[in-house]
């Protein structure tokens, strides 16, 4: 009997704990649902506030395209009344002209039988004479009336025509900034000038052969000034001798490398400005290679206007000008950008730079219709397109504006790029550098090719030449460098 109380009491005791674990589980997961379902609100809390902001955007987009439209349309309502009050103009004209001959025809019969009554004649020829001036009399009116109403429409053409550059012009206003031909590195005192200068000018002569400038030292106290044309050698050796003074380690081998540290950080600086100019002219999906030589552009000047500016005041116009005269606006812009590529490598290729920039474009994936706006904005390929057209016209506009350029700093550095390029025709010479504002070339040339002799023939005739082919103030100074370099490594 007790066995089986226990039994049962065991029973008992088992399904209280199988109950109460159930009721455990279903708390559980009540609470697990709980949270699943919390969870899940807050996702839908989520998704519905990242759709009410996609939502609001696109409404803004809506509205914005729809502001563009209602004014595209308030113009289209505006040219159309335009139209509209000219045909009513060439219908009253028309009518005049019905009525007048009208009054023609009958005067003409007037006169036809008056002449015959006084002259005695026939009918039938004082009509003829009468007709033959009264034709005469007609066709030097309708000459008159055709010549003036083609004056008038020249002067409303001329008219709408100013109109829309004097909108392009004045929502398009870029910054003009002159460059100079020299830098100035301040120095902490003047003892520091002795340390690049260097025992017997070493320093001074290798950071001279190595950057391609010229090194002024005792002009300006507690300074030294960086002179060359090429803005961009004077870049590179402005940050490099700032470098090295603020290093205090100046010698040969520290100034090789401080110099090709500082032309590697403004090569990747160039990229940046080339993709900042791309950005602020709207232009997007350029190769790197093209950003890269626009950037190149913010060191050169035509006339003494920035190439950089210049070229995103174009890229501005054209986009302007396309927009109003119903051209692809877009191409115009990117082609505008583009249009004075060819310069970036100018300097170290032949042929014009229009035709350089087109070939540059099509070789880095731009379409044939910029490479032809490109090619054709100084009229060495005909244009063939309305876009090439307005770069052209763009390119005139952002050229012939009030101190854009200046004629002397140009002409001055075609003649320097001329005195480079004229000795790198020489067998022999690696590198030419004109220096001190063009009074000085100084010319590296390869050991193995040129000896000592050859050197001095080889500086002979370069003066020679430059004699004969150039124009130039003064007297210019050949030097002729022959270096031999031995290197070896000991581990």
């Amino acid at each position: 009997m007790s066995a089986e109380i226990i039994a049962a009491a065991g029973i008992g005791t088992g399904g209280l704990l199988a109950g109460f674990g159930w009721l455990v589980a279903r708390a559980r997961l009540s609470a697990a649902s709980a949270q699943a379902e919390l969870a899940a609100h807050q996702l839908l809390a989520q998704h519905r506030e990242t759709l009410e902001a996609e939502l609001r955007l696109r409404r803004e987009e809506l509205d914005r395209t729809a502001a563009c439209l209602a004014e595209r349309q308030a113009q289209l309502a505006q040219e159309s009344t335009a139209v509209a009050a000219t045909e009513r103009e060439l219908a009253a004209r028309s009518t005049a002209l019905a009525a007048r001959e009208t009054a023609l025809a009958a005067a003409e019969a007037a006169q036809c039988e008056a002449l015959a009554t006084v002259a005695g004649l026939p009918v039938e020829t004082a009509r003829e004479q009468l007709l033959e001036r009264l034709t005469q009399t007609v066709r030097q009116e309708a000459a008159h009336l055709a010549r003036r109403l083609e004056d008038e429409a020249r002067e409303s053409a001329a008219g709408r025509a100013r109109e829309l550059l004097a909108q392009a012009m004045e929502r398009c206003a870029v910054e003009q900034v002159s460059e100079s031909t020299v830098a100035v590195v301040p120095l902490g005192s003047d003892e520091v000038k002795g340390r690049i200068i260097g025992r017997e000018g070493r320093n001074i002569r290798t950071f001279e052969q190595i950057t391609g400038v010229d090194l002024v030292i005792d002009d300006t106290p507690e300074a030294v000034v960086i002179s060359s044309f090429d803005p961009i050698r004077r870049e590179v050796a402005r940050r490099a001798l700032a470098a090295l003074v603020d290093d205090g380690r100046i010698h040969p081998a520290r100034i090789e490398e401080v110099v090709e540290r500082c032309r590697a950080e403004l090569d990747a600086e160039l990229l940046l400005a080339g993709e900042g100019a791309a950005a602020a002219a709207g232009v997007a999906g350029l190769a790197p290679p093209l950003l890269e030589l626009l950037g190149r552009l913010q060191y050169r000047t035509s006339y003494g206007q920035n190439v950089l500016r210049h070229s995103v005041e174009v890229a501005r116009l054209a986009q302007v000008l396309a927009a109003e005269l119903g051209g692809d606006a877009a191409l115009a812009r990117r082609a505008g950008l583009l249009h004075d590529l060819g310069k970036a490598v100018s300097s170290s290729a032949e042929g014009p730079h229009a035709t350089l920039g087109a070939e540059l474009a099509q070789r880095h994936g731009e379409v044939p219709a910029v490479c032809h706006a490109v090619a054709a904005h100084h009229r060495d390929v005909a244009p063939a397109s309305l876009e090439a057209t307005l770069v052209l016209t763009a390119d005139a506009l952002s050229a012939a504006r009030p101190g854009a350029r200046k004629d002397s700093v140009e002409q001055y550095l075609q003649r320097i790029e001329r005195l480079e390029q004229l000795a790198l025709e020489f067998p022999g010479v690696a590198k030419a550098y004109a220096i001190a504002a063009g009074r000085e070339l100084r010319v590296l040339v390869r050991p193995h090719e040129v000896d000592d002799l050859g050197a001095a023939e080889l500086a002979r005739q370069l003066a020679s030449r430059i004699s004969a082919e150039l124009t130039y103030p003064g007297q210019i100074k050949v030097l002729v460098v022959r270096e031999q370099r031995a290197v070896e490594f000991a581990a």
